[in-house]
């Protein structure tokens, strides 16, 4: 069983969000267990910058559609998005210049983030976009 377990119930309603949400929940998970495997600071590296990477394309993808179908909650939710980009920079910057290690307390973080930001503030914006008709 993985860190974070995909859930029916995290589902939004909108595949490609869903798909995204999926995607990252497997990359904290392939970060959860190379930190667990105790692997090499070069492998959590790249992990942690292929979830930067893709937080950053999810972002996207969300606050595109939040700017074409003019969802009201937008300057909120896009604030949220800047704050964890921020986090998860400031930790990928710590780990490689060795000032931090990637630790059990950051892995609770953005499972506790992604969790929470799926469940309450996503399904809202989900809920939105299938009033637009978008599935």
């Amino acid at each position: 069983m993985g860190f974070i377990t995909w859930d029916n119930s995290y589902s939004v309603g909108v595949a490609l969000i869903d798909n995204q949400h999926k995607r990252l929940i497997n990359i904290i998970n392939e970060l959860h267990d190379a930190m667990g495997a105790g692997k090499g600071k070069d492998v959590l590296g790249k992990v942690l910058h292929e979830l930067i990477q893709y937080v950053n394309t999810h972002f996207k993808t969300e606050e595109e559609h939040m700017v074409k179908y003019h969802y009201p909650d937008y300057e909120t939710h896009r604030y949220e998005h800047e704050k964890l980009t921020d986090e998860v920079k400031r930790f990928y910057d710590d780990f490689n210049s060795g000032k931090a290690v990637l630790s059990i307390q950051i892995m609770n973080f953005l499972r506790n983030w992604l969790m929470d930001h799926i469940v309450v503030k996503d399904k809202k914006f989900g809920k939105f976009l299938n009033e637009k008709g978008v599935v």
